[in-house]
Protein backbone atom coordinates (compact mmCIF):
# COMPACT_ATOMS: atom_id res chain seq x y z
CA UNK A 1 0.00 0.00 0.00
CA UNK A 2 1.04 3.57 -1.43
CA UNK A 3 2.09 5.58 1.58
CA UNK A 4 -0.46 8.88 1.39
CA UNK A 5 1.45 12.18 1.69
CA UNK A 6 -0.11 14.51 4.27
CA UNK A 7 -1.96 17.32 2.97
CA UNK A 8 -0.06 19.71 5.00
CA UNK A 9 3.22 18.25 4.19
CA UNK A 10 2.10 18.97 0.43
CA UNK A 11 0.92 22.69 1.54
CA UNK A 12 4.59 22.80 2.87
CA UNK A 13 6.36 21.76 0.87
CA UNK A 14 4.70 24.22 -2.13
CA UNK A 15 4.99 27.17 -0.09
CA UNK A 16 8.41 26.62 0.35
CA UNK A 17 9.15 26.14 -3.18
CA UNK A 18 7.54 29.48 -3.78
CA UNK A 19 9.48 31.21 -1.18
CA UNK A 20 12.67 29.89 -3.01
CA UNK A 21 11.72 30.59 -6.38
CA UNK A 22 11.12 34.20 -4.91
CA UNK A 23 14.50 34.27 -3.10
CA UNK A 24 16.17 33.28 -6.19
CA UNK A 25 14.60 36.03 -8.41
CA UNK A 26 15.52 38.01 -5.29
CA UNK A 27 19.23 37.18 -6.12
CA UNK A 28 19.23 37.77 -9.61
CA UNK A 29 18.26 41.43 -9.18
CA UNK A 30 21.33 41.54 -6.72
CA UNK A 31 23.19 40.32 -9.59
CA UNK A 32 21.97 42.25 -12.22
CA UNK A 33 22.43 45.40 -9.81
CA UNK A 34 26.48 44.32 -9.31
CA UNK A 35 26.51 44.75 -12.87
CA UNK A 36 24.61 48.04 -13.19
CA UNK A 37 26.49 49.84 -10.29
CA UNK A 38 30.01 48.03 -12.04
CA UNK A 39 29.17 49.81 -15.39
CA UNK A 40 28.49 52.95 -13.40
CA UNK A 41 31.23 53.04 -11.73
CA UNK A 42 33.52 52.33 -15.15
CA UNK A 43 32.32 56.03 -16.03
CA UNK A 44 34.36 57.63 -13.16
CA UNK A 45 37.47 54.99 -12.01
CA UNK A 46 39.40 52.13 -13.86
CA UNK A 47 37.40 48.93 -13.92
CA UNK A 48 40.50 47.68 -11.26
CA UNK A 49 39.48 49.38 -9.09
CA UNK A 50 35.80 48.78 -9.37
CA UNK A 51 37.19 44.77 -9.07
CA UNK A 52 39.21 45.94 -6.17
CA UNK A 53 36.09 47.66 -3.84
CA UNK A 54 33.67 44.71 -4.95
CA UNK A 55 36.37 42.54 -3.46
CA UNK A 56 37.33 44.23 -0.33
CA UNK A 57 33.96 45.26 0.78
CA UNK A 58 32.85 41.40 -0.30
CA UNK A 59 35.48 40.22 2.08
CA UNK A 60 34.75 42.97 5.14
CA UNK A 61 30.93 41.41 4.72
CA UNK A 62 32.06 37.78 4.78
CA UNK A 63 34.18 38.32 7.62
CA UNK A 64 31.38 40.25 9.92
CA UNK A 65 29.43 37.69 9.66
CA UNK A 66 31.55 34.64 9.43
CA UNK A 67 33.99 36.50 12.49
CA UNK A 68 36.62 33.99 11.59
CA UNK A 69 37.95 35.02 14.94
CA UNK A 70 35.10 33.54 17.05
CA UNK A 71 34.91 30.88 14.52
CA UNK A 72 38.40 29.62 13.97
CA UNK A 73 37.79 26.38 12.20
CA UNK A 74 36.03 28.55 9.21
CA UNK A 75 39.70 29.05 7.59
CA UNK A 76 40.53 25.24 7.76
CA UNK A 77 40.90 24.10 4.54
CA UNK A 78 41.64 20.40 3.57
CA UNK A 79 42.17 21.72 0.10
CA UNK A 80 44.36 24.94 0.00
CA UNK A 81 45.75 24.56 -3.60
CA UNK A 82 42.26 24.30 -4.70
CA UNK A 83 40.74 26.76 -2.53
CA UNK A 84 43.48 29.13 -4.13
CA UNK A 85 42.67 28.30 -7.34
CA UNK A 86 38.81 28.99 -7.09
CA UNK A 87 39.52 31.88 -5.60
CA UNK A 88 41.98 32.89 -8.68
CA UNK A 89 39.65 32.13 -10.89
CA UNK A 90 36.47 34.29 -9.78
CA UNK A 91 39.09 37.34 -9.61
CA UNK A 92 39.78 36.55 -12.98
CA UNK A 93 35.61 35.75 -13.62
CA UNK A 94 35.07 39.30 -12.36
CA UNK A 95 37.52 41.50 -13.10
CA UNK A 96 37.08 40.25 -17.07
CA UNK A 97 33.44 41.09 -16.47
CA UNK A 98 33.81 44.23 -15.39
CA UNK A 99 36.14 45.47 -17.95
CA UNK A 100 33.87 44.50 -20.65
CA UNK A 101 31.39 45.51 -19.06
CA UNK A 102 33.03 49.48 -19.53
CA UNK A 103 32.47 48.87 -23.52
CA UNK A 104 29.43 46.39 -23.85
CA UNK A 105 25.38 46.70 -23.21
CA UNK A 106 24.49 44.72 -19.92
CA UNK A 107 22.02 42.93 -21.77
CA UNK A 108 24.94 41.90 -23.84
CA UNK A 109 27.78 40.53 -20.79
CA UNK A 110 24.48 38.30 -19.50
CA UNK A 111 23.66 36.65 -22.68
CA UNK A 112 27.29 35.73 -23.12
CA UNK A 113 27.14 34.50 -19.48
CA UNK A 114 24.14 32.14 -19.73
CA UNK A 115 26.83 29.38 -21.67
CA UNK A 116 28.12 29.47 -18.09
CA UNK A 117 26.15 26.23 -17.13
CA UNK A 118 26.23 24.50 -21.05
CA UNK A 119 30.02 25.03 -20.69
CA UNK A 120 29.85 23.33 -17.19
CA UNK A 121 28.37 20.30 -18.87
CA UNK A 122 30.56 20.19 -21.45
CA UNK A 123 33.83 20.55 -18.81
CA UNK A 124 32.10 17.78 -16.44
CA UNK A 125 33.49 14.91 -18.61
CA UNK A 126 36.93 15.64 -18.40
CA UNK A 127 37.35 17.00 -15.07
CA UNK A 128 34.38 15.62 -13.04
CA UNK A 129 34.06 12.21 -14.56
CA UNK A 130 30.53 12.70 -15.82
CA UNK A 131 29.15 11.46 -18.65
CA UNK A 132 27.94 13.76 -21.64
CA UNK A 133 24.62 12.53 -22.85
CA UNK A 134 24.12 13.25 -27.24
CA UNK A 135 20.77 15.36 -25.91
CA UNK A 136 23.41 17.40 -23.50
CA UNK A 137 25.88 18.01 -26.61
CA UNK A 138 23.28 19.07 -28.90
CA UNK A 139 22.07 22.05 -26.09
CA UNK A 140 25.76 22.51 -25.71
CA UNK A 141 26.74 23.56 -29.30
CA UNK A 142 23.40 25.03 -29.92
CA UNK A 143 24.33 27.25 -27.06
CA UNK A 144 27.68 28.33 -27.90
CA UNK A 145 26.03 29.10 -31.79
CA UNK A 146 24.13 31.77 -29.59
CA UNK A 147 27.10 33.07 -28.26
CA UNK A 148 28.57 33.39 -31.15
CA UNK A 149 25.36 35.42 -32.80
CA UNK A 150 25.44 37.78 -29.60
CA UNK A 151 29.58 38.81 -29.80
CA UNK A 152 29.91 38.35 -33.55
CA UNK A 153 33.27 38.13 -33.47
CA UNK A 154 35.04 40.11 -36.19
CA UNK A 155 31.21 41.33 -37.55
CA UNK A 156 31.04 44.12 -35.80
CA UNK A 157 31.09 43.58 -32.00
CA UNK A 158 33.79 45.20 -29.94
CA UNK A 159 36.25 43.00 -28.97
CA UNK A 160 35.58 42.90 -25.69
CA UNK A 161 33.00 40.40 -26.06
CA UNK A 162 35.98 38.12 -26.27
CA UNK A 163 36.86 38.80 -23.30
CA UNK A 164 33.68 38.55 -21.66
CA UNK A 165 33.68 35.05 -23.22
CA UNK A 166 37.27 34.88 -21.24
CA UNK A 167 35.43 35.41 -18.18
CA UNK A 168 32.62 32.88 -19.17
CA UNK A 169 35.21 30.14 -19.09
CA UNK A 170 36.75 31.39 -15.64
CA UNK A 171 33.42 31.11 -14.15
CA UNK A 172 33.12 27.76 -15.48
CA UNK A 173 36.26 26.36 -14.40
CA UNK A 174 35.19 27.91 -11.24
CA UNK A 175 31.67 26.36 -10.80
CA UNK A 176 33.38 23.01 -11.78
CA UNK A 177 35.77 24.21 -8.36
CA UNK A 178 32.88 24.76 -6.04
CA UNK A 179 31.41 21.33 -7.21
CA UNK A 180 34.76 19.51 -6.23
CA UNK A 181 35.07 21.34 -2.74
CA UNK A 182 31.77 20.80 -1.93
CA UNK A 183 33.16 17.58 -1.07
CA UNK A 184 35.91 18.29 1.06
CA UNK A 185 35.12 21.72 2.62
CA UNK A 186 31.74 23.27 4.48
CA UNK A 187 30.38 25.91 2.06
CA UNK A 188 31.41 28.59 5.03
CA UNK A 189 35.26 27.72 4.61
CA UNK A 190 34.48 28.04 0.61
CA UNK A 191 32.62 31.30 0.98
CA UNK A 192 34.96 32.60 3.43
CA UNK A 193 38.31 31.97 0.85
CA UNK A 194 36.11 33.29 -2.49
CA UNK A 195 36.89 36.96 -2.32
CA UNK A 196 40.62 36.71 -0.85
CA UNK A 197 42.59 36.25 -4.25
CA UNK A 198 41.03 39.93 -5.79
CA UNK A 199 42.27 41.63 -2.55
CA UNK A 200 45.72 40.28 -2.47
CA UNK A 201 46.77 40.55 -5.51
CA UNK A 202 45.02 44.15 -6.36
CA UNK A 203 46.03 45.83 -3.13
CA UNK A 204 49.67 45.56 -3.67
CA UNK A 205 49.31 47.51 -6.93
CA UNK A 206 46.52 50.05 -6.13
CA UNK A 207 49.03 52.23 -5.93
CA UNK A 208 49.20 51.80 -10.43
CA UNK A 209 45.28 52.02 -11.25
CA UNK A 210 43.99 54.02 -8.38
CA UNK A 211 42.02 57.25 -9.01
CA UNK A 212 40.28 59.20 -6.40
CA UNK A 213 36.66 59.41 -6.67
CA UNK A 214 35.01 62.75 -7.67
CA UNK A 215 32.28 62.50 -5.60
CA UNK A 216 30.86 60.89 -2.89
CA UNK A 217 28.30 58.37 -4.86
CA UNK A 218 31.32 57.23 -6.15
CA UNK A 219 32.42 55.66 -2.79
CA UNK A 220 28.60 54.41 -2.53
CA UNK A 221 28.78 52.33 -5.06
CA UNK A 222 32.49 50.83 -4.43
CA UNK A 223 30.80 50.19 -1.22
CA UNK A 224 27.34 48.32 -2.75
CA UNK A 225 29.23 46.26 -5.38
CA UNK A 226 30.24 44.11 -2.12
CA UNK A 227 26.70 44.25 -0.78
CA UNK A 228 24.77 43.46 -4.03
CA UNK A 229 27.74 40.40 -4.37
CA UNK A 230 27.87 39.17 -1.00
CA UNK A 231 23.57 39.64 -0.38
CA UNK A 232 22.71 38.23 -3.62
CA UNK A 233 25.20 35.05 -2.92
CA UNK A 234 23.27 35.03 0.23
CA UNK A 235 19.69 34.79 -0.79
CA UNK A 236 21.20 32.27 -3.42
CA UNK A 237 22.20 29.90 -0.44
CA UNK A 238 18.84 30.51 1.31
CA UNK A 239 16.80 29.87 -1.91
CA UNK A 240 18.36 26.63 -2.34
CA UNK A 241 17.74 25.53 1.41
CA UNK A 242 13.30 25.84 0.29
CA UNK A 243 13.71 24.76 -3.57
CA UNK A 244 15.10 22.04 -5.32
CA UNK A 245 18.23 23.19 -8.02
CA UNK A 246 15.88 21.80 -11.00
CA UNK A 247 12.77 24.05 -9.51
CA UNK A 248 15.11 27.22 -9.53
CA UNK A 249 17.21 26.98 -12.56
CA UNK A 250 14.96 27.97 -14.76
CA UNK A 251 14.68 31.35 -13.00
CA UNK A 252 18.10 32.51 -13.80
CA UNK A 253 16.91 33.57 -16.99
CA UNK A 254 15.09 36.24 -15.18
CA UNK A 255 18.33 38.43 -15.18
CA UNK A 256 18.26 39.07 -18.73
CA UNK A 257 15.50 40.97 -17.75
CA UNK A 258 16.84 42.74 -15.06
CA UNK A 259 19.65 43.80 -17.25
CA UNK A 260 17.67 44.88 -20.33
CA UNK A 261 15.81 47.37 -18.15
CA UNK A 262 18.87 48.48 -15.96
CA UNK A 263 20.25 48.90 -19.03
CA UNK A 264 17.79 51.35 -20.35
CA UNK A 265 17.13 52.74 -17.55
CA UNK A 266 20.44 53.68 -16.14
CA UNK A 267 22.65 53.79 -19.35
CA UNK A 268 20.31 54.46 -22.38
CA UNK A 269 20.81 51.08 -23.64
CA UNK A 270 18.53 49.32 -26.26
CA UNK A 271 19.62 45.80 -27.18
CA UNK A 272 20.49 44.91 -30.99
CA UNK A 273 18.61 42.00 -32.71
CA UNK A 274 21.70 39.93 -32.72
CA UNK A 275 21.52 40.42 -28.80
CA UNK A 276 18.17 39.43 -28.93
CA UNK A 277 18.33 36.21 -31.15
CA UNK A 278 21.38 35.17 -29.44
CA UNK A 279 19.96 35.21 -25.93
CA UNK A 280 16.73 33.22 -27.38
CA UNK A 281 18.96 30.75 -28.54
CA UNK A 282 20.95 30.41 -25.54
CA UNK A 283 18.12 30.60 -23.10
CA UNK A 284 15.99 27.65 -25.29
CA UNK A 285 19.54 25.73 -24.89
CA UNK A 286 19.78 26.07 -21.21
CA UNK A 287 16.18 25.06 -20.90
CA UNK A 288 16.37 22.50 -22.65
CA UNK A 289 18.88 21.06 -20.89
CA UNK A 290 17.47 21.52 -17.90
CA UNK A 291 14.56 19.95 -19.02
CA UNK A 292 16.16 16.70 -20.34
CA UNK A 293 18.51 16.55 -17.18
CA UNK A 294 15.17 17.11 -14.68
CA UNK A 295 13.70 14.21 -17.17
CA UNK A 296 16.71 11.98 -17.11
CA UNK A 297 16.37 12.45 -13.08
CA UNK A 298 13.16 11.37 -12.74
CA UNK A 299 13.71 8.49 -14.72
Amino acid sequence: MKDVIPPRATKDAARDRLIGILLICCAFVCFSMLDATAKWLNQSIPSLQTTWARYVSNVILVAAVLNPLTRPGVGRTTRPGLQAARSLLLFASTATNFFALHYLQLAQTVSISFATPLLVALLAKPLLGEAISPHRMVAIVIGFVGVLVVARPGLGMHPAALVSMAGMLCYALYNISTRKLAFYDPPQTTLFYSGLAGVVILTPLLTLFWEWPASGWVWVGMGMTGVFGGFGHFLLILAHQRAPAAVLSPFIYTQLLWMIALGYVVFGDVPDRYTVLGALIVVGSGLYLLLRERGGARA
